[in-house]
């Protein structure tokens, strides 16, 4: 074996390519070949878009764990362990099976060029291959067309809501966007668009293609009870679900997730009590997480990096925020991101704006970052670590108040880590 260890394996992915980005199937596709994968999986679920792959990514599998069948999933990027990107009945990866998937794909590679994104990639389907679940549900990393998921036919393909994000290699407009996530497609295929305003260039390629579509707010919907619960209707359908992410935004993953069940006839299999049940005990860190700490405000961690995740933060925050208390956001975000439209979604529920440095390979310092949004707002404080950050939030913030810390997943990294080497998060 090449490396002993998966950090070795890690770090060396990472100069293996003179590109962090490269899209593009042919590479990717011949190894993949050599490696003989196939029908990794007896039913596969592609889920692409910009907003939500996460959560429904983390129903779906928490769902048909639950109902009895085998289940894997792969995701990107990862919070805290790379073996969070791929789960085996809901587990993380072993070191030791990921370092036999490197193995595997190395020997396959026979000199091509591949990305650290491709390499993992293709590590995740061997092992999902070697598994042979009932079900795999893949996550698209960047785009679709041209992803390296897309090797890999789906079964059902699952499109989230469309926005703007990744525009140096997407296009400029939702149009453009829309037509690459939808280079997932394939003919005839089952598709749920979970997305109420899809983009034309998404319609076309589905017609085209003539597969078989159900649209939010055209052919499944979703109304928020009195008791708390959702109604979910589809046709002669009717179902009561209960709310299993924290957020108003979580209704309409949700609601995509069961229209996606239903495309795979799985719903007229159980009780409605059933599939309400099967959905309880679904996690996933940093979407509106409630984060324990010593700090006596409210502390939520958020990896909302584009615009039309700061809308659907306004709105929680909105609903969130207490008559005498403040929000505060912490803020660290990404160069190739646009931290100006961001902010401008979030600063109308936000009473003051705190900037983070990213010491990594893509972030921002909080000086850059404040020049990027001064145009929008007037931040009240720098920090150069997310230590100095929570001792000031400490001093200064009471029960009355909210904290966000948001703008990238490497921002939520830093907090987690940070709480969790002080022993100050279970």
């Amino acid at each position: 074996m090449r490396f002993e260890s998966l950090d070795q394996w890690l770090e060396w992915q990472m100069v293996l390519h003179d590109k962090a980005i490269e899209l593009g199937l042919d590479r990717v596709g011949q190894v993949g070949e050599r490696l003989g994968l196939a029908r990794i999986a007896r039913q596969v679920v592609t889920v692409a878009g910009t907003n939500g792959k996460g959560s429904s990514v983390a129903a779906y599998e928490n769902w048909l764990h639950q109902a009895g069948f085998t289940v894997a999933s792969y995701t990107s990027p990862h919070l805290l362990s790379y073996n969070e990107r791929i789960k085996h009945n809901l587990e993380p990866v072993s070191d030791a099976e990921l370092c036999v998937a490197f193995e595997a794909v190395e020997s396959a590679r026979q000199g091509v060029a591949l990305t650290y994104f491709e390499f993992g990639t293709l590590a995740s389907l061997f092992l999902i291959q070697q598994w042979q679940p009932d079900y795999a549900i893949l996550e698209v990393g960047l785009g679709g067309r041209l992803d390296a998921v897309n090797i890999i036919a789906a079964d059902l393909v699952h499109l989230t809501p469309i926005g703007l994000d990744h525009q140096a290699w997407l296009g400029d407009d939702r149009e453009q966007i829309g037509f690459e996530k939808a280079g997932v497609l394939r003919a005839g295929v089952a598709v749920v668009l979970n997305d109420p305003d899809p983009p034309r260039s998404v319609i076309r390629e589905i017609d085209r293609l003539g597969c078989k579509c159900l649209q939010v707010d055209r052919d499944f919907h979703t109304t928020q009870m009195e008791d708390g619960q959702l109604l979910w209707r589809c046709r002669d359908i009717e179902l009561r679900l209960d709310n299993v992410l924290p957020g108003s935004h979580q209704a309409q993953n949700l609601a995509g997730v069961v229209a996606g069940l239903s495309q795979l006839s799985l719903l007229e299999e159980y009780q409605p009590n059933q599939v309400r049940k099967f959905f309880h005990g679904t996690r996933l860190a940093g979407r509106l997480q409630l984060v324990e700490s010593p700090l006596r405000c409210r502390l939520y961690a958020d990896v909302g990096h584009n615009q039309d995740a700061a809308r659907v933060l306004a709105t929680n925050l909105a609903a969130m925020k207490q008559p005498s208390g403040k929000v505060v956001v912490l803020l660290g975000m990404l160069t190739d991101k646009q931290p100006e439209l961001f902010v401008e979604a979030l600063k109308p529920v936000v009473d003051s704006w705190w900037l983070l440095t990213l010491d990594a390979g893509r972030g921002l310092s909080a000086e850059q970052l404040a020049s990027r949004i001064e145009s929008q707002v007037a931040p009240e404080k720098l920090f150069a670590n997310i230590a100095d950050a929570l001792d000031h939030a400490l001093s200064s913030l009471g029960n009355q108040d909210i904290m966000l810390v948001t703008g990238s997943f490497l921002t939520v990294e830093f907090l987690l880590r940070a709480l969790s080497d002080s022993g100050q998060q279970n």
